[in-house]
């Protein structure tokens, strides 16, 4: 029997390597993306500072039904109008080490209709 590692250590080790390369500045900071099985989340850090700026997510209260695709666009939509109301307008796009398709990729188009420049 082969000992393989797991999807999400894989993940994990994917998205380690990726956060070697970028981060988030005052001027710049980074969009990061997870993905739940049934869910999504943005948030834009500031990773100097060490502080979350702004955050969207498809569990949030008033957020109505819809696929997933659909979710997607939708809080990607919702993290840039409240991104450029604090102000940002470029960030960095840190996929999380998931592959840049189906809902990540949506979430990116939404922010990018919303005004933020990645």
């Amino acid at each position: 029997m082969i000992n393989r590692p797991d999807t999400r250590s894989q993940r994990i080790k994917r998205h380690s390597r990726v956060r070697g390369k970028i981060s988030g500045t005052a001027e710049r900071p980074r969009l990061s993306v997870f993905r739940s099985e049934k869910n999504i989340y943005a948030q834009i850090i500031d990773d100097v500072a060490g502080n979350t700026l702004v955050a969207a997510s498809s569990v949030e209260k008033d957020f109505g039904p819809g696929s997933n695709k659909e979710a997607a666009r939708k809080v990607g939509k919702l993290v840039a109008e409240r991104a450029v109301a604090k102000g940002i307008e470029e960030v960095v796009f840190d996929r999380g080490g998931y592959i840049y398709h189906g809902r990540v990729k949506e979430l990116a188009e939404g922010a990018r209709e919303g005004g933020l420049k990645f």
